[in-house]
């Protein structure tokens, strides 16, 4: 993991491999923003004018690496877009500091330190650098040769190993407890990010399992797994049904973490599919590569579950892990078959490919049984959803309006794209069974408010719910952008620790 100070030394005397600069996008062309005042003196006050001359325009996210004056201990100086220079009386904000920083960890890739001299007005600036640049240091290199392979053609270079950042104040409160919580969920992000891009042959409930309880013995979280032996005693008919295709057996995984002050319980589910081939309705061909990240929600629950902890916040967090591999097989569940899930309600299974909505019926009802002040289900759960919100925004649907539109303004705080989703009534009887209390499909048109409102029927009467449909966001197939790596993403995650920090603080309610 990538080291993160706070540093008093002055951007033109603290030694490193590169000095990281902004420059936004003014009417007249490029200007050099706030805490590179030293760096600009060291070119003369021509600092704009030499980025402007090779290209730069401050547009965000551009990235510009010039050779340093000999005023300046870095032989390097990385000039990165902040985009429009703020109106005045305005700063930058958090998100636009966020991505400018990853971007600019990405692209010094291979090096051991780098300076960090963005805009810093309050500690909440230096925390949205130290998330940007921590999470676009990140890099997936478990399977690839080190270092010393990457300098002969082979492997991946190692990313950034060090960022100092400069601006802030280290012997200040505030700022060392930014950082504190920038490297806690930052790290837990990374970690997340890390289960996504694992293979599916190294990731399945089990192990998944496993790297769960090594993390509560870590952190102080109380881990139950229930194996395919107690599911069954249990009746979870759904995580079973999903599972029993596979060699490797199902699992669900609770999560537990308490605080003797908290006076909340916040209760979050996620989708665990360590691999989804459709089963019997088997994906068609391009459309499986990437299907080891179905159980990015799990993971994003997982994360969170354990960045509260390592936070100290006063609120109790349980996280629900619904864990299975979706397989084809002469003992997977076939299209028309039904299975009593744990509520006891039955479902006629018309689609296979629809497994996730299974696996999470049956950990709403065991979420519901503690009555948590509310539940929250994360999942990669609808091709419906990225249809309607693309590649960069998660969908939010809720049985109370209120809270629905309290986690996206969550999200959007902490930058994370979402959109606050209807579940339309009408919608419901496109899931009539005449076999079952209930059909695993709907129709068509609309299909990710359909599988809200199945979600539905397996939460607790009188808890406040919400699903958060990450199939968009959580995996990311195109170029880097920002602190946005290829692959997991940890979408989701800043989300759910931020309505933890609030319920504990009793901001809802």
């Amino acid at each position: 993991m990538t080291a993160l100070t706070l540093s008093t030394a002055g951007a033109a005397t603290l030694r490193a491999d590169a000095l990281v600069v902004g420059v936004a996008k003014g009417a007249k062309g490029p200007v050099v923003a706030p805490g590179a005042e030293a760096v600009d003196k060291a070119f003369d006050g021509k600092l704009a004018s030499v980025l402007e001359t090779l290209g730069a325009t401050g547009a965000e996210g551009e990235v510009t690496k010039v050779p340093a004056p000999s005023g300046l201990k870095t032989p390097v100086v990385l000039a990165v877009g902040l985009g429009a220079v703020p109106e005045k009386d305005e700063t930058y904000d958090a998100e636009t500091l966020r991505r400018a920083a990853g971007a600019a960890a990405r692209a010094l890739t291979g090096s051991k330190k780098a300076a960090f001299a963005l805009p810093v007005e309050a500690a909440e600036d230096a925390e949205a650098i130290a998330e940007g640049a921590l999470l676009g240091a990140y890099a997936f290199t478990a399977y690839q040769g080190g270092e010393k392979d990457a300098k002969n053609g082979n492997g991946a270079k190692l990313p950034l190993a060090e960022i100092a950042l400069l601006g802030a104040k280290p012997r200040d409160k505030a700022y060392k407890a930014a950082a504190d919580r920038a490297i806690a969920l930052t790290e837990e992000i990374n970690r997340a990010r890390d289960l996504v891009n694992t293979p599916p042959n190294d990731l399945y409930p089990e192990s998944f399992a496993a790297v769960a309880t090594a993390a509560g013995k870590e952190h102080g979280i109380k881990v139950q797994v229930f194996d395919e032996k107690a599911l069954a005693k249990g009746g979870f008919g759904g995580i079973l049904g999903v599972g029993q295709g596979s060699q490797n057996p199902p699992r669900l995984v609770k999560l537990s973490y308490t605080h003797s002050k908290a006076a909340k319980n916040l209760a979050l589910v996620g989708k665990g599919i360590t691999y989804d081939s459709g089963g019997i309705s088997l994906k068609p061909a391009g459309h499986n590569e990437t299907m080891k990240c179905d159980m990015s929600g799990a993971a994003a629950v997982f994360a969170a579950v354990v960045a509260a902890a390592r936070l100290g916040l006063a609120v109790n967090v349980t996280g629900w892990l619904a864990l299975a591999e979706n397989m084809p097989s002469g003992s997977a569940t076939r299209p028309g078959d039904v299975l009593r899930m744990y509520s006891g309600k039955t479902v006629e299974v018309l689609n296979t490919d629809a497994e996730g909505r299974l696996v999470l019926g049956d950990a709403l009802t065991k979420a519901s049984e503690e009555n948590p002040d509310a539940i929250v289900d994360v999942a990669t759960l609808t091709g419906a959803m990225v249809m309607a919100l693309g590649n960069r925004t998660f969908g939010i649907m809720s049985n109370d309006d209120a809270f629905r539109t309290s986690i996206h303004e969550i999200a959007e705080e902490v930058g994370e794209q979402s959109w606050p989703m209807p579940l339309p009534s009408e919608l419901r009887k496109g899931m009539d069974s005449p076999t079952a209390d209930i059909a695993n499909m709907g129709e068509r048109m609309g299909g990710g408010l359909v599988a809200g409102l199945f979600l539905q029927e397996f939460v607790g009467e009188g808890i406040t719910w919400a699903h958060l449909d990450i199939a968009g966001p959580a995996f990311h197939e195109g170029a880097p952008y920002g602190y946005t790596p290829k692959g997991g993403t940890g979408s989701a995650i800043r989300t759910l620790v931020k309505l933890a920090e609030r319920t504990a603080a009793g901001d809802l309610g």
